[in-house]
């Protein structure tokens, strides 16, 4: 189940030091997974990852905690939530450390992983593409 995104160059960040550190200070975008042992992340959540990370624009980085599997680290990227529900599996995009984006459980499981990675793809040209010159 880790080797369903680390195949896509997904890091894993297993403990809350590896997010802080992905999410520091100056991280630009970062999409982070919570992955987790359901169905819809194994039918739905991982495969749209894959999808989504062929278009040309991505995010600087990243990374995924499994939930059941990285507590700590589940725990601390769900503070960093906090304005948001627990959900696994989930999707979202920071900016310098802040959420800008969040793909809940819900809205996965009700769609088909070409159409999660549509969603995905129109948020990372509205958060990660380069500014268009004037």
């Amino acid at each position: 189940m880790r080797q369903d995104l680390t195949q896509y160059g997904v890091e894993e960040a297993r403990t809350p030091q590896d997010v802080d550190r992905l999410l520091g200070p100056g991280s630009g975008a970062v999409l982070m997974v919570v992955n987790s042992v359901c169905g819809c992340a194994a039918g739905r959540a991982r495969p749209a990852i894959g999808l989504a990370l062929r278009h040309a624009v991505r995010p600087a980085k990243v990374a995924t905690v499994f939930a059941g599997g990285d507590e700590a680290a589940v725990a601390h990227l769900r503070a960093l939530l906090s304005d948001y529900p627990p959900s696994s599996p989930s999707m979202a995009l920071f900016q310098d450390g802040k959420p800008v984006y969040m793909l809940h459980r819900r809205e996965i499981e009700s769609r088909e992983p070409a159409e999660i990675a549509s969603v995905l793809t129109e948020v990372f040209d509205q958060f990660c593409a380069a500014p268009k010159p004037v």
